[in-house]
């Protein structure tokens, strides 16, 4: 039996004559929608040769960002269940990219920092990040880019 796997987009890219879209014109989440299906990929398209995912950047940025941080803090600066989290870093240490060490701090919690290869990784991750926020910010003024950061940080506080 032949199992097909469908590929889903977040989004299709705009096309000529596909604007006229009547009342659903004024919904603030439509428009959300559209923006994180376009920048997600974007972000895809920047990030294919890295073989890492959004959050496995996000970890390595937080851990390289707060040396020995324990999973329960990188929980909450993430916003995302403890469980997920885990998962994620030992993707990351699966492939030498972190390792946990016993906290010097407290004895029952362990410690997370990058090896060499995670700071490699990130690295070349951060420079398709300054890519992927060129393209993004590109679009606005300095000025705009800060107030859409203000308004967006008011939807997910």
């Amino acid at each position: 039996m032949t199992v097909y796997k469908e590929t889903l987009a977040f989004t299709t890219p705009h096309v000529e004559g596909d604007d006229d879209i009547g009342e659903i014109q004024t919904i603030v989440g439509f428009h959300i929608r559209l923006a994180h299906g376009a920048a997600h990929r974007h972000f895809m398209q920047t990030f294919s040769h890295l073989d890492l995912t959004q959050k496995q950047v996000t970890v390595l940025w937080l851990v390289d960002d707060h040396p020995d941080i324990a999973q329960t803090g990188l929980s909450k600066r993430m916003r995302m269940d403890r469980a997920t989290t885990m998962a994620i870093v030992k993707r990351l240490e699966k492939r030498g990219c972190v390792k946990r060490t016993k906290s010097k701090t407290d004895g029952r919690k362990l410690a997370l920092n990058l090896t060499a290869a995670g700071r490699k990784a990130l690295r070349t991750a951060k420079r398709a990040i300054r890519e992927h926020e060129r393209w993004l910010k590109a679009r606005f003024t300095e000025k705009e880019t800060r107030q859409l950061i203000e308004l967006l940080t008011r939807i997910h506080e």
